[in-house]
């Protein structure tokens, strides 16, 4: 079974979507969106409990790599090559259940949604104004990645911190998130004919102006 693209839609109709690179302030924005213009946050792996319990091997194996895992150890330790291709993977299998999931929640409100979904599934499912790409230079991403206090990147670090050699686990990991974040996908995000906004800086805090661009591009104001 295929539904038509005009359809999905027309069912999602009332999502606003954000996506873009590690360290541009995706996650704040969608949060500050959902407080002060009421409308349902759908965060960064949300749902992720009922997906790994619906994933296959045959059907989802990006996904079902989570159910498969020796280790987390196993899973910071990856080359760069399979981490990009584990990510990319996983982020098309993801958007089969995220697109379902909006579905429901949109008709109950608007919703505004941290996604990894690709720029192309995007547009097909979206348009211009429910849309928005957010990005910081490269080398931002990589530098400031685990300079956050949110429970995954912890966890992350405790888990690096248990490998036979934490030093070089961490420059491994460092050079997972520099590949899915290089000037390749930085260029893709940037020339995918959706508003954008690039982070320069790490120190001003701009996030009352970022907000008030978003809300105006998504004409909620």
């Amino acid at each position: 079974m295929e539904i038509q693209n005009n359809v999905l839609k027309h069912y999602l109709r009332n999502c606003y979507f954000i996506n873009g690179t590690a360290y541009a302030g995706k996650s704040t924005m969608c949060k500050m969106l959902a407080e002060k213009y009421d409308m349902i946050l759908c965060e960064e792996n949300y749902n992720m409990d009922m997906i790994l319990s619906v994933a296959t091997q045959k059907q989802q194996p990006n996904i079902n790599y989570f159910n498969t895992k020796t280790s987390w150890q196993a899973y910071v330790s990856r080359t760069p090559d399979e981490y990009e291709e584990w990510y990319n993977g996983n982020a098309r299998e993801v958007a089969d259940f995220e697109i379902a999931e909006l579905i429901l929640r949109s008709a109950k409100g608007k919703v505004i949604v941290d996604t990894n979904i690709p720029c192309d599934i995007l547009k097909e499912i979206s348009d211009y104004h429910h849309v928005a790409i957010m990005l910081s230079p490269p080398s931002l991403s990589v530098e400031q990645f685990f300079n956050r206090e949110d429970e995954e990147k912890q966890f992350l670090l405790q888990e690096i911190a248990k490998c036979p050699d934490p030093k070089q686990a961490l420059q491994n990991f460092k050079a997972c998130i520099a590949r899915i974040n290089s000037p390749k996908y930085y260029d893709q995000f940037a020339g995918s004919g959706f508003f954008t906004l690039v982070r320069t800086d790490a120190q001003t805090d701009t996030r009352d102006q970022v907000l008030a661009a978003l809300a105006d591009h998504f004409r909620l104001s």
